[in-house]
């Protein structure tokens, strides 16, 4: 297989791979996570402003962050 290398000096952003690789965590909350990651430190990361640039409901959300921080 062949490996793909680019240069990373902006709009990238980088996650450990334990929250990735982990097993007891759902694809949607590995997801919610990884775009929280990518969004800058003045955003609203509250329920509401995150459920508004996601297809997920407030809920959704909300059971993404619980699942997060119980892991």
């Amino acid at each position: 297989m062949a490996t793909f290398r680019v240069q990373k000096n902006h709009n990238y952003t980088v996650m450990s791979n334990h929250h990735l690789q982990d097993k007891n965590i759902s694809r949607k909350a590995k997801g919610l996570l990884s775009l929280m990651l990518s969004l800058p430190e003045s955003w609203d990361y509250s329920w509401r402003g995150l459920a508004c640039i996601n297809k997920e409901s407030i809920d959704a959300i909300r059971t993404a962050v619980q699942e997060l921080e119980k892991h």
